[in-house]
């Protein structure tokens, strides 16, 4: 999985008026504050705490200061009433996206040691204290009138696993959207002809979440299998013997074959520090070209395995929808209708080509296939079946428009026969059943390919989703 360069930028809000009137207070939520800290350091350790902001003037200073640092996300935790003139310039001048931190020190004021204070200034100091949500309306306010998209989390300081949780999956969802920031995606030969439903528009890509996408022609791979030397090959071969599971009629010739091109892959990956690609390639009429993109499925199944996640048939959106998986956690393997079987009431769901062999249910297997249906060549490919259990089905949908949307499905990865035929293939269970499903999912206009990693992810999606200002449909 990418490591992710994520900044994220913390602060907390206070009157300066109060510190005055009450002894102590100051200190006190400074307190609460190093506390969120500590807490998100330990979920990520890049923080960028400016402390209590307590005038306007400190909250200029503040987003500027965030934008030096260039953060990436902004927790804003609300100690007690403040004035929305000193959040609002932190947050517009920084720029990025921020959650609101409404957390109560405790989970109720200890009424009765509260009521038997001698002194009621004492008592508004500690009601004080306890007063995050006060200002939340105002603040939400002025977010709306001033343009600023904002996400908020309610809970308490302590003792409130909810509440932590849903922080750590906004923390892992800005990991991944600066991921996909910094993503390079390598796009190597051509569309399946006629194949509509993939084509996409790059510069959309771009603009919905950066990255770079780097073009990139097969002769350049075939050339580079040319300095392999037979030592790699051979280091290679064993490494798909340890790795897999490969079938005793899968000749050593085809193992090497194979092995030449997955260490011309390596080579390529990092030429261009590559962390997703897409490719197809007819690859007739050439046989250095053909020879390479008929041997390229165990390499290119090995590379996924390690964060570097291989769509086929030049499926760019489902790279992108692999890349995000991955980055997940979750894995992200290429997938696509193969049958219902209305019996079990199960979708079997697959694809030729490269698999996320890191999600498998067992060792993957390797067969040799005589024909690569509805492809040039033939050579050694990968069969396996995602971890049974809980999965996450996703899309990036290209829509009427070209605007991007992330369609997302929750499913089980069920036991049970599958079609042994040397590709990948699951069975998936769907909570609304099969016919429900597969109505439900189409009806959003996907493409024909999604991604599916292990897991159910869907909430941490739909936070990726809000960070990315991206549509996400959920259907189960």
């Amino acid at each position: 999985m990418q490591k992710s360069s994520l900044k994220i930028g913390l602060f907390g809000i206070g009157l300066d008026a109060y510190w005055e009137q009450f002894e102590g207070m100051k200190e006190r939520l400074e307190g609460f504050l190093n506390i969120v800290e500590n807490k998100l350091s330990a979920i990520h350790p890049q923080i960028v705490n400016l402390g209590l902001i307590d005038t306007s003037a400190k909250a200029f200073e503040a987003g500027s200061r965030f934008r030096k640092e260039d953060v990436d996300l902004i927790f804003l935790h609300v100690t007690t009433y403040a004035l929305s003139s000193t959040v609002l310039p932190v947050v517009q001048r920084a720029k990025v996206p921020v959650v609101i931190l409404n957390l109560s020190p405790e989970a109720a004021i200890d009424y009765s040691s509260f009521n038997n204070m001698t002194s009621r200034t004492k008592m508004t100091g500690e009601w004080l204290a306890y007063c995050s949500a006060c200002p939340v309306p105002e603040i939400a306010n002025v977010f709306k009138r001033t343009g600023i998209k904002f996400h908020q989390i309610t809970g308490m300081l302590n003792n409130d696993t909810e509440c932590w949780n849903e922080i750590t999956e906004w923390i892992e969802a800005a990991k991944v959207a600066n991921i996909m920031a910094y993503n390079r995606m390598g796009c190597m030969g051509h569309y399946y002809s006629g194949m509509l439903d993939i084509y996409s528009d790059l510069t959309q890509q771009y603009a919905s979440f950066g990255g770079h996408i780097e073009l990139l022609e097969v002769d350049e791979l075939a050339e580079l299998r040319k300095s392999v030397t037979s030592e790699q090959i051979q280091e290679r071969v064993k490494l798909f013997l340890d790795t897999f599971d490969v079938q005793q009629d899968c000749s050593v010739a085809e193992l090497e074959r194979a092995a030449k091109t997955s260490m011309a892959l390596d080579t390529l990956v990092d030429r261009y520090q590559l962390g997703s690609m897409a490719y197809y390639y007819k690859g007739t009429g050439n046989f250095d070209n053909e020879d390479t993109i008929s041997s390229i499925i165990l390499g290119n199944s090995l590379l996924t395995a390690r964060g570097i996640p291989v769509a086929g048939e030049y499926e760019i959106k489902n790279a992108q929808a692999m890349k995000i998986m991955d980055s997940f956690g979750a894995g992200g393997s290429f997938t696509e209708y193969y049958a219902i079987d209305f019996n079990d009431d199960v979708v079997l769901m697959g694809h030729d080509g490269p698999g996320h062999i890191a999600i498998a249910e067992g060792r993957t297997k390797v067969r040799p296939l005589v024909v690569y249906h509805g492809k040039v060549g033939n050579g050694l490919s990968v069969e396996m079946s995602v971890k049974n259990g809980p999965v996450t089905l996703l899309s990036l949908v290209e829509q009427a428009g070209g605007k991007l949307m992330l369609l997302v499905a929750e499913a089980q990865s069920v036991a049970g026969p599958i079609l042994e035929i040397g590709n990948t293939n699951s069975r998936y269970k769907f909570s609304i059943g099969a016919r429900k499903f597969v109505n439900d999912w189409n009806s959003y206009g996907p493409a024909h390919h999604c991604a599916v990693g292990i897991g159910h992810i869907s909430t941490k999606i739909h936070k990726l989703g809000k960070l990315l200002d991206m549509d996400v449909v959920q259907v189960c």
